[in-house]
């Protein structure tokens, strides 16, 4: 038994590699030892922080020979909030990784025939800093100031931030601007510990674009007192804020949203232009959080499935509409569906503005949504997919493998996701190749573009 390893005890540990969540993988007295912080090739000593019955936790107590990929870590809070994991990680170590990643998750589910996949080189940004589009922040009194932030891994303590490696500078600003106005205006901020005060998160999402700004702010109580006095300091010392929106998110939940959201002033939305078409973001639709980087994906899409005029194409899991409006040019008919009702007005809305009129979309799940339209006579030629973290729904690949569409693309934000879909998928198609791509410098995300050809 191994249970004289204790929670607080170190010993040497020499790291293999990475795991899919950027932790370093050493082996102790022959168990599995997870090392939040080292890289491949180091030897630290290591600190175990949990124990489990077939593998231990651990964090870096000192390191004792260091990787050369190692280097100075990019920003002050590395190692005390998330979204940084790799920031001590130099960059084209980072993309191999994320190779690996994809490597080690065909491994694990092995899909017919993956040990012979090309596996392309990792797609990187020249500057892979301040990318995010989107910041959503807690909100907290802390020593008599409003300050946001993130949690620290596993916890509810939260670190302020007022400057973030990965986040845009201009995003940054608004939300320290919007802190002294808060503070100034003694708003009622909320606390976890007595369950009470008004605002929780806030939300802030800038358009490379235009740099228009849009704010969500989340509330424990419909009421919101000061309103009218905050709407006018941020109309005066923060114009580039376009959107004001207020969500109710009541009592303790893991959740971030609520159900309920009002414009408080300004626009619905703000514009983003992605491979020159404009994209009208409402502040639940998604879009993905590097912009400069969307466009490249998006790209590597439109190469991937090479489309003819005759051709019709299903966008599943659409969103606003950004990759099936990119590419109807290139189609015949583009059909896309979303279970958020803002996102298909917002796709419908992006298709009318950037003169498209060959393009369709339904509110609802992939899966109940497509066999309907199978059923109704609809057979697409191409179909592309970007589903969720979660992967695509089996009955949703059960319909794909059923009508067999010629050509077939996957956007996968999961490797272990969209290797385990490969199980089925790859009964009826051949993989061509997988293309990783860095949606998401300094973590240990990975997005990959797969092209398949039908068997």
């Amino acid at each position: 038994m191994d249970s004289e390893v204790k929670i607080g005890q170190r010993f040497p540990l020499t790291i293999k590699r990475l795991d899919i969540n950027g932790a370093g993988i050493g082996y102790y007295k022959r168990k599995i030892t997870f090392v939040t912080g080292a890289f491949p090739q180091e030897v630290v000593v290591a600190e175990v922080t949990a124990v489990h019955e077939r593998y231990l936790e651990a964090k870096v107590h000192r390191v004792k020979v260091a990787s050369k990929s190692r280097i100075k870590p990019i920003d002050p809070e590395y190692g005390k909030v998330g979204g940084i994991e790799l920031g001590a990680l130099a960059y084209p170590a980072q993309l191999s990784f994320k190779r690996d990643v994809v490597s080690q998750s065909l491994a694990k589910f092995k899909p017919e025939g993956w040990q012979h996949y090309q596996l392309r080189p990792t797609i990187g940004m020249s500057n892979p800093m301040h990318y995010r589009n989107k910041a959503q922040f807690q909100v907290r009194m802390i020593d008599g100031h409003v300050k946001a932030g993130l949690y620290a891994p596993n916890s509810h303590h939260l670190i302020p931030l007022s400057s973030f490696a990965t986040q845009r500078p201009l995003t940054m600003s608004v939300i320290n601007k919007l802190c002294a106005i808060l503070e100034r205006l003694h708003m009622p901020i909320y606390s976890e510990k007595t369950n009470s005060g008004s605002i929780k998160t806030m939300v802030v999402r800038e358009s490379f674009s235009t740099g228009e700004v849009q704010l969500t702010l989340i509330t424990n109580t419909k009421d919101l007192p000061h309103r009218s006095e905050l709407l006018m300091a941020i109309a005066s010392e923060l114009p580039m804020v376009v959107t004001v929106m207020q969500n109710i998110n009541p009592g303790k939940t893991p959740l971030i949203w609520g159900l309920e959201s009002h414009l408080l002033a300004g626009q619905p939305y703000i514009t983003e232009n992605l491979l020159g078409r404009d994209f009208r973001l409402s502040p639940q639709a998604f879009l993905q959080l590097n912009p400069q980087m969307t466009e490249k994906l998006y790209q590597l899409a439109i190469d991937a499935l090479d489309l003819s005029k005759d051709e019709t194409l299903v966008d599943a899991y659409s969103g606003i509409g950004t990759i099936g409006i990119s590419l109807a040019h290139t189609a015949k008919e583009v059909r896309g569906m979303d279970i958020i009702p803002e996102a298909i007005e917002d796709a419908k809305q992006n298709a009318k503005q950037n003169g498209v009129n060959n393009t369709h979309y339904e509110v609802g799940p992939a899966e109940v949504i497509m066999p309907q339209w199978v059923k109704e006579g609809f057979k697409p030629d191409a179909v592309i997919v970007d589903p969720p973290r979660a992967g695509l729904d089996s009955k949703f690949i059960d319909t794909l493998l059923t009508i067999k569409p010629k050509k077939f693309v996957y956007i996968s934000c999961n490797p272990s996701t969209l290797a385990r879909d490969l199980i089925k998928l790859s009964q009826v198609y051949h993989v061509d190749y997988i293309q990783s791509i860095d949606m998401f410098p300094q973590t240990a995300r990975c997005e990959a573009v797969v092209k398949f050809t039908r068997i």
